[in-house]
């Protein structure tokens, strides 16, 4: 039985919901922009990135979104305050897309936010992220706190305890750290943290128990998993025979519990928003044997792609 008995919240950041039951809004796939290794930069990181690269990853995500009815985001990684600044004006300026700073350690991170703030795009960012090993936490909190930052994504893990149930302490353990600083947050949603690519379905797991214990919109990096594989696979089979599984490691997230993947880098896009457009599919046409209804996101790829298909479902209720 898919259906939740808790209910669930639906969490909207820059016009894009997710959440709720599953099948009722399709899972949201946030692709790396700017991150190491990206194609975009053609020599070194400071002298600058390829322009027209990026803004055509930009409008390729943007036209496969439109195309499958899968929402695409950012997730703009930097290192530094002033590269947030250049790649988050890139980013709004070339796309409507929502997006997330992501950095490897705090100060970067928290200069981000606060640029976005200076901008007016809080409503449009969310925050990437909260961590358990975050030395400094209840700091970090009280300062995305004071920026303003309405959306946070909470990444949770237990080293003593890595079967799903660690997740859901993980998890606790960040919500007692916001409510002791006394922060509150439009939207939390919570990354469940991959080790592989089979052990994502710890992932899928625990985000199951997250969502009936607090109806968050969970997600996790499916990416992470089978980029470990990629150099192994690929001499196996060659890339298309890596990218097989990675489109089937992100679909099959999409389908188990899943809200948002991090989907790695934005060139992906191409393979990965069609390869979850057919599993929100087949999540909603699950949902539908059990419930009779039909998802409530009115360009749900269900709708965008089989829509003579509707029809047959829509006699049947």
């Amino acid at each position: 039985m898919f259906q939740l008995s808790t209910e669930q919240k639906v969490c909207e950041v820059g016009g894009v919901k997710f959440g709720g039951q599953p099948g009722d809004y399709p899972c949201v796939c946030v692709s790396s922009i700017f991150q190491k290794g990206d194609k975009v930069f053609t020599g070194k990181r400071k002298e600058g990135f390829d322009e027209k690269r990026a803004e055509m990853l930009l409008k390729t995500q943007d036209k496969y979104t439109e195309d499958t009815g899968v929402p695409g985001m950012a997730d703009i990684v930097a290192n530094t305050g002033k590269e947030f600044e250049s790649f988050i004006d890139f980013v709004v300026a070339k796309s409507d897309m929502p997006f997330c700073i992501d950095a490897w350690v705090m100060k970067p991170k928290l200069e981000g936010a606060a640029y976005c703030a200076e901008k007016g795009l809080l409503d449009r960012m969310f925050y990437n992220s909260l961590t358990v090993w975050e030395q400094d936490l209840e700091t970090e909190i009280k300062e995305i706190a004071d920026i303003g930052v309405k959306h946070v994504l909470l990444v949770a893990f237990d080293q003593e305890d890595q079967m799903p149930s660690g997740r859901v302490t993980g998890t606790q353990k960040l919500l007692d750290a916001i409510e002791k600083v006394g922060a509150q947050f439009e939207s939390i949603f919570v990354d469940s943290s991959v080790m592989n690519g089979p052990a994502t379905a710890f992932c899928g797991v625990a985000n199951k128990m997250i969502k009936e214990k607090w109806g968050f919109p969970t997600a996790s990096a499916p990416s992470n998993g089978s980029y470990m594989d990629l150099k192994r696979f690929k001499e196996m089979w060659d890339f298309k025979g890596w990218s097989s599984t990675d489109a089937a490691l992100e679909a099959l997230s999409a389908f188990n519990y899943h809200d948002m993947i991090f989907s790695g880098p934005m060139a992906g896009a191409t393979r990965i928003l069609p390869a979850v457009a057919e599993a929100e599919a087949f999540l909603a046409t699950t949902m539908f044997a059990e419930t009779k209804k039909l998802p409530a996101c009115e360009t749900h790829p269900l709708y965008k792609l089989f829509p003579d298909f509707v029809e047959q479902l829509k006699g049947l209720q």
